[in-house]
């Protein structure tokens, strides 16, 4: 086979800490809104809060204004500014790496491998993950859905990203937290993957597992791991799994 010469990984849940940070973000937004004289008790609004996140998505920019609608209450621009700033201010407060994310980086690109990203979502809301944790200067391309105009698992998102980096699928392997997305779609054009078992994905989409090259549960456990699929090993020999 031929040798390896980049790994792309995932972003939220595979480099940054997304789902806790968000759930604790999405709270302390309502919490901030009855605060300011939001007529909602917590548990009803969050509930319905996730409901809406669930129905329009993470990225849909008018959550809390559609919350009040959906509770018919005439619209009040003090209780939509309390959920917005508490909500930022929670992101930018609590914004994490995944435990180990950099000293993997770090070591990966000591071992001469080149690193970018291939993440669904905003461009700017994944851009600022990168820049707010200081993650830019180990990634040659961020490679972005909702820039790009196509998600994963499709296979040209991934396609796009290979053609960037001038290389063969058989050259990148794929690194992220969700079999379907990340794994399966990877793996469909070719590339080798690696499954980080990590946040609310490690124990779904298990009908996807076998395309899984390797399994791993820490990111220090990569630079091993593609030592191994470089000689060739099968995906029944690998770390931490």
């Amino acid at each position: 086979m031929n040798m390896v010469k980049v790994i792309f990984f995932d972003l939220d849940d595979t480099l940054v800490d997304t789902s806790r940070l968000a759930e604790l973000a999405r709270k302390n937004a309502i919490d901030n809104m009855i605060q300011h004289g939001f007529p909602i008790d917590f548990e009803t609004a969050y509930n319905e809060l996730m409901e809406l996140i669930s129905e329009y998505g993470s990225n849909f920019p008018h959550h809390f204004d559609y919350l009040l609608r959906r509770f018919d209450l005439r619209y009040n621009p003090k209780w939509v500014a309390a959920g917005v700033i508490a909500y930022h201010n929670t992101k930018f407060a609590h914004l994490r790496e995944v435990k180990n994310a950099r000293k993997a980086l770090i070591k990966l690109r000591e071992m001469g491998y080149r690193l970018g990203i291939i993440t669904d979502g905003n461009p700017i809301k994944q851009w600022e993950k990168v820049l707010r944790l200081d993650l830019d200067d180990f990634f040659e391309n961020v490679v972005v859905s909702d820039f790009e105009g196509v998600k994963k698992p499709h296979p040209k998102i991934y396609q796009k990203a290979l053609k960037i980096f001038r290389v063969n699928a058989d050259e990148a392997v794929m690194v992220g937290d969700r079999l379907y997305s990340d794994i399966f779609g990877a793996k469909r054009v070719g590339m080798y993957t690696i499954w980080f078992r990590y946040g609310k994905y490690a124990h779904k989409e298990l009908e996807y597992e076998e395309y899984a090259d390797f399994k791993i549960n820490d990111l220090l456990e990569l630079p091993q791991v593609v030592e191994v699929l470089e000689n060739g090993s099968n995906k029944e020999v690998h770390a931490g799994g």
